[in-house]
């Protein structure tokens, strides 16, 4: 399972460009949230439009199906830099040193070239999808208020891509950690034990979270 994790920083190259990219992983991950939000907001007016006006929110399925991809690729980058993916830390927890480092590599690489080849299938979905001599530039469009599908499908390959360029980092930060046997390297989530978990969850809730 998931567990908590920190991420070191210092003023190297590698760790520079794990906070550059963090910040477009916050904003990624802030515009997933908006678009939870939306989705209450639109339920709201649907609901209330057909309880007392009769007449709920026209192409409602549509509007949904359009802020759908916001809520399930935009978090995925911002989740894998601080290490909230589920993953099997009972048996990463117990390795130690250049052991666990060379694991976390192989396993950053498989997910790292199975995430480049979603990217070419998720692009190559969207250009079926669009075409410039097309109204609103697109082939398809959704079935009840004909909403142009393609702003969704790009949603795909973007974030797929920034999450591409988070697992390079952390290729990188797991391939000098191997190399350097360093104990506590930069730019990758390092699982914290029950005891800092908990520690961390009391400052949270008491508000003296630094």
């Amino acid at each position: 399972m998931a567990g908590a994790a920190t991420v070191l920083g210092d003023d190297s190259l590698l760790s520079r460009a794990d906070r550059a990219l963090y910040r477009l992983e916050r904003f990624l991950a802030l515009v997933s949230g908006l678009a939870v939000f939306s989705l209450m907001v639109l339920a709201v007016v649907s609901v209330g439009g057909r309880n007392f006006f009769n007449q709920p929110l026209p192409g409602y399925v549509d509007w949904i199906e359009q802020i759908m991809p916001l809520i399930a690729f935009l978090g995925v980058a911002y989740a894998q830099r601080d290490g909230g993916h589920i993953r099997m830390d009972i048996v990463v927890g117990l390795l130690r040193g250049r052991v666990l480092w060379l694991v976390e590599l192989i396993t950053t690489l498989a997910v790292l070239a199975l995430m480049l080849l979603m990217v070419w299938g998720s692009w190559a979905h969207f250009a079926r999808s669009f075409d410039w001599a097309a109204p609103l530039w697109s082939r398809d469009s959704t079935i009840d208020i004909g909403l142009p599908i393609w702003p969704a499908k790009i949603l795909a390959p973007i974030a797929f891509a920034v999450l591409s360029l988070r697992l390079g980092l952390q290729v990188w930060g797991y391939a000098r950690a191997f190399v350097s046997g360093a104990e506590r390297p930069v730019a990758v989530p390092l699982i914290e034990d029950a005891a800092t978990q908990a520690a961390r969850e009391a400052a949270h809730v008491s508000g003296r979270e630094e």
